[in-house]
């Protein structure tokens, strides 16, 4: 790990689109910057044993997720040439159509941001010890499970 102090990722609640705005918005002064690439997780409503997921509660190992985060973050920034990085990651309660995970990359070119952004969320999914309860509609809840798979 480099001597660069982790970063801490995570925000109570939803990430509201005026966050995801403002976050945008702060990067229009920096000029050598060509190309951003936006990663935004929005919980979906699915349907488990015929009722609906209307919000996922999220928790951490928070220690343990603060090393994890920063250890993705120094990859990327080591295997492209990154010009920012930023991750925020939900805790508690995030409703059905709100966003609970924001990857914002920039670069001075596109292929970088693409790639590096791709790479940081689907090591999030597969290292980060982040857990999501699901919320249903007759407050019955199940443990999240990630299911989408990497293409080769």
């Amino acid at each position: 790990m480099s001597e660069k102090k982790p970063k801490n990722v995570f925000i109570e609640g939803p990430i509201s689109a005026a966050f995801i705005g403002d976050s945008i918005a702060k990067h229009s002064t920096k000029k050598e910057i060509g190309a951003h690439s936006i990663f935004l997780g929005q919980v979906r409503n699915d349907i488990i044993d015929e009722k609906e997921v209307i919000a996922i509660e999220y928790s951490t190992y928070h220690e343990m997720a603060t090393i994890v985060f920063h250890e993705i973050r120094e990859a990327a920034f080591a295997k492209w040439p990154l010009t920012c990085m930023h991750i925020y990651h939900s805790l508690g309660r995030v409703a059905s159509g709100e966003i609970s995970l924001f990857v914002f990359t920039s670069s001075a070119h596109r292929r970088a941001a693409m790639e590096a952004c791709d790479y940081i969320v689907e090591r999030i999914k597969k290292e980060a010890p982040v857990w999501g309860m699901e919320i249903l509609t007759d407050n019955s809840y199940f443990w999240k499970k990630n299911t989408e798979t990497t293409p080769s």
